[in-house]
């Protein structure tokens, strides 16, 4: 068959195919994770060239939260990277007001039970403490609202502000607020082998 050539037509009328594009942004403060706003906000497409495609943020970051965003028209990959039955480790960077301690570590590593669900387990490591502040990595699986300011303010300590770094094998590399730049061929390959079996029970987050 002639790729150049050939077109997918429903009831004899033809169907346009768009390329599957995947496209990382550094997700500075302000815009929101969503295609459009009703209230005329800016959203995350906003931070992209004008084009055809019709591209979707895979998960969402708080306004007021930086950092790795997926953009994609990838559906099936978008399903596996935000269903908490595929476990996939989403990485973040808090700064808060406080300086954590032993017990507090604990308890974000057992997880906790918010109203909607359990949070699930996360991996905690302290990166830098002083001037009343702590800067902590978390690591979770899970992707409910708010979830680490949530994690964070329970154990008394409120977030000053929020960067997530890594989602599977994706990083942020060097890109800075508001960047942004495609996928290669190999990130996109890592992603996939990422989400290819279920290893992880359905926590009934979505």
């Amino acid at each position: 068959m002639d790729e150049q050539s050939a077109r997918l037509e429903v009831d004899g009328r033809p169907v346009s195919v768009q390329p599957t594009r995947y496209i990382v942004v550094n997700k500075p403060r302000g815009p929101i994770s969503t295609v459009v706003d009703r209230r005329g906000r800016r959203t995350v497409l906003d931070l992209l060239p004008k084009g055809e495609e019709r591209l979707y943020p895979a998960g969402r970051l708080d306004a007021d939260t930086e950092g790795l965003l997926l953009i994609t028209n990838d559906g099936e990959l978008t399903y596996r990277l935000t269903h908490p039955r595929y476990a996939v480790e989403k990485e973040y960077q808090a700064e808060v007001r406080g300086h954590l301690t032993g017990r507090d570590i604990e308890r974000l590593e057992a997880g906790m039970m918010l109203p909607e669900g359990d949070t699930g387990p996360a991996k905690v490591r302290m990166l830098k403490e002083g001037d009343g502040k702590s800067l902590v990595e978390i690591t979770v699986h899970a992707g409910r609202k708010r979830m680490i300011r949530r994690m964070l303010q329970a154990v008394g300590h409120p977030v000053l502000a929020l960067r997530r770094t890594r989602i599977g094998p994706l990083g942020l590399g060097s890109l800075r607020p508001g960047e942004w730049r495609p996928l290669s061929q190999q990130e996109v390959a890592l992603l996939k082998a990422a989400v290819a079996s279920e290893t992880a029970p359905d926590s009934g987050a979505a």
